[in-house]
This record gives C-alpha cells, structure tokens and sequence, in this order.
C-alpha cells in the first residue's frame, strides 16, 4: 500500500490517518459481513424452528443492521460536520465492539436480532474515516487517497464471509463475534492514540451551514451528488445480489473435484483480492485525467464481465470473472468518493458521505433480495443479466448527470 503522495507538510500526519484508516474500515467493513457464512446456523442453535421461519429469521437479522445504518447514517454525518470526525470515528468503533462481542452471549434471537440493530446503529465508522482522509487530502490527489480507504472497505466487506468461516470453524461461532470485537477495540484505541483530526468545524461555520432536511440541495452539482449516491446503491445491489445463491451456483457447475465450500469461498474473495491490488492505481489515474472517465471504463466493464457470467460452464472461468468484477468496483468507487469530495464543502463532507453509506446500506438490503426474486422465476443465471441491466440503465442515469458539471472536475 503506496501512500508516499501526499504533500511534505502533511505527510507523515496524513500517512499515520491513513493506515490506522485504512485498517479500521477494514476490520468495520468484516464486521458486517463476516457472520454471514454462519448466521442461520447460529440463529438455529438458539431455538427451535422450522425451516421457513428460520429463513424468514435469518432474513431479518441479516437486513435489520442495513436498514438501520441507512436510517441513523444521516445523523451521526451532522454530527461530525459539527464537533469532528474523529469523535463520530471513536463512537462507532467501540459501540461495534461492544454491541458485536454481546453477540457471543445471546440466549434467543431476539436478542441477536437487537444486537444487530445496534451495530447498524452504531455504524458510521467507514463513511467518517472515508470524509476525515477526503477533507484532509489536497482534492487534486483525492482520488488515490480515497481509492486506498476503498481498498479496506470492499475487501473486509468481501473477503469477510471468508475470515469469518474460517474463525467460526476454529474458535467456534460465539468465538468469532468475541475476536471480531475484539479487534474493533483495537481501531477504538488506535483512534484514539494515532489518528490526528487537522480540520474540526468551528460553531460558526456549523450555523453558516445549509440546515434544512437536504442540505445538499443548494450545492451547484446536486444532480451529480445524487447519480453517485445510485450508483454506489447499484453497485452493491449488482455485488450482493449473487449472496444468496453463489454456493447454490458453485455446485452446480464444478466439475472439478475441489471441495464446493472451499471453492465459495475462494470466489467469495476474488473481487476483494483485486479491489485491494486495483483500487489505488485507479484512484491515482482518475486525478490525472479525471474521475467521470475512469467511471465511464468502470460502467463498460462491470457490463461486460456480467453477461458472459451469465453464461459460464467452468469453475476456473467464473473465477477470472469475479475477479474482473472486482476489477469494475476498483475502478469505480474510488472516483465516486473523489466526485463527491470535489463537489461537496469541506463542512459538509460528513454528511455527504453518511447520504452516500446509506445508499450503499439499501443496496446491502435490495441486492440479496432481488436476487433471491430472480433465481426462483428465472434461475441463477438471470441473476448477472440483471445485474447487467442495472449497471446500464445506472450508465445512462450518469452520462445524464455529467452532461453539466459545475463547476468543470478535474
């Protein structure tokens, strides 16, 4: 991980935010994600139920922490334009970590299901870290910056169900919600101790601020602001949407005689592996020649990789293709999060970011479920076509929305 761009005066401060940074939104993006694997199993060891309730149970739980971390993200983003980030940043690393280790401890689903509340509640550690390296970087070199932070979120959020089997299968399920808080702890101390906030708002910069329920809209690109916010909602629609099925999937086109659960769980982790590779290089190209661009390559290939995935007969190849889809997102949302910092004041990073995770939180909740929706009426396979569809209906949403760019982002 290249950090060494930043200017001299900043360096070594910002580059200390950044890996501390980078390392948070890691072990926060595995926190929501490293359970799935085991879920309804754990769910099922708490009571006695039927199938369908234990899918409808695990369903809940599952959507419950997304909806709200889409509801509250909002909020905790005011409150960070007003008193700092950093704050936001140690409110919601130790409210994980203790909401999550609580988790080992349930004695019904009830309670699971409110502890997974909690941690949707508490959330809002990713888009903070995300504002605190945008509104600390020079916005000329935004992009590699924020594409570095992408690299820790997508692949704690991919490779995440990975780690968490292979924790649950040594330590045991209660185990691994015990480490995994555990080492949220550990980000909440080292935020504390390593991580230097240059720029707080001061109160009247605050009551300068735009105040109404949409503070954005007076900003000159709102249209923009908007697209970037669907399409990062589209992006995790199009990456969620196989969850339910992949191991369904898996088994139906290996031939090989590789062992099925090792095999999901290696493709699970593909698109993680080449977003951490990818994601920074992408984000430095997009500050030389422009982030809409690097966007515009990013639509076309998530497109293109989706439609023969639709039609694969080897392991080995869907393999390549999930790693090209990680490919598409390390070209992508490294420029979302540089479009948004250009288009957004310094004291309203907080809440533009919080705006933008609760749209990614709704595509964790849609994703799954249209994809549930299209294998059962048209099969696995009509999974990836209509990923394909959204991907370029979202394209032509955003050649609309950079038609008029205000002003020019470079």
């Amino acid at each position: 991980m290249n950090i060494h761009f930043l200017t001299k005066k900043t360096t070594s401060e910002a580059q200390k935010n950044l890996i501390v940074l980078w390392f948070g939104v890691f072990i926060a993006g595995m926190g929501f994600s490293a359970f799935m694997p085991f879920l309804p199993l754990y769910i099922e060891q708490l009571g006695h139920f039927s199938t369908s309730v234990l899918n409808l149970l695990s369903s809940i739980t599952f959507a419950i922490s997304f909806v709200m971390t889409a509801l509250i993200s909002p909020y905790w983003g005011k409150l960070a334009d007003k008193y700092g980030r950093k704050p936001m940043l140690l409110r919601a690393s130790l409210g994980m970590a203790i909401v999550i280790s609580l988790m080992a401890c349930v004695t019904n689903v009830w309670e699971l299901i409110l502890l997974r509340a909690l941690q949707g509640f508490f959330g809002g550690f990713i888009s903070n870290a995300t504002a605190l390296i945008a509104t600390q970087t020079p916005k000329a070199k935004a992009g590699r910056a924020l594409g570095i932070i992408v690299t820790g979120t997508t692949s704690g959020q991919l490779i995440g169900p990975l780690l968490g089997g292979i924790i649950a299968s040594i330590f045991s399920y209660r185990g691994t919600f015990l480490i995994t808080g555990a080492l949220l702890f550990l980000v909440f101390l080292l935020v504390i101790f390593a991580v230097t906030e240059t720029h707080v708002p001061t109160q009247a910069q605050f009551q300068n601020m735009p105040q109404e329920r949409h503070p954005f809209k007076h900003l000159a690109n709102k249209n923009l602001l908007f697209g970037m916010f669907i399409t990062t909602m589209v992006i995790q629609i199009v990456n969620t949407s196989i969850n339910p099925i992949m191991a369904l999937f898996v088994r139906e086109i290996n031939h090989s005689t590789m062992n099925t659960t090792l095999l999901v769980g290696m493709i699970a982790a593909l698109p993680g592996i080449s977003t951490i590779i990818a994601a920074p290089r992408f984000g430095k190209l997009g500050d030389k020649v422009g982030p809409q661009y690097l966007l515009i390559g990013g639509f076309i290939l998530a497109f293109l990789v989706q439609i023969p995935t639709a039609f694969v007969s080897s392991i080995f190849l869907l393999m390549f293709l999930r790693f090209m889809i990680g490919i598409s997102d390390a070209t992508m949302l490294p420029q979302i999060n540089a479009l948004l910092t250009k288009s957004t004041p310094t004291e309203m990073t907080s809440r533009i970011f919080s705006y933008n995770q609760s749209f990614m939180s709704i595509g964790g909740v849609i994703g799954p479920l249209i994809g549930a929706f299209v294998a059962n009426r048209f099969g696995y396979r009509g999974i990836f076509i209509t990923g394909a569809l959204f991907i370029a209906l979202n394209f032509v949403h955003f050649l609309t929305t950079t038609k008029h760019i205000n002003p020019p982002l470079t």
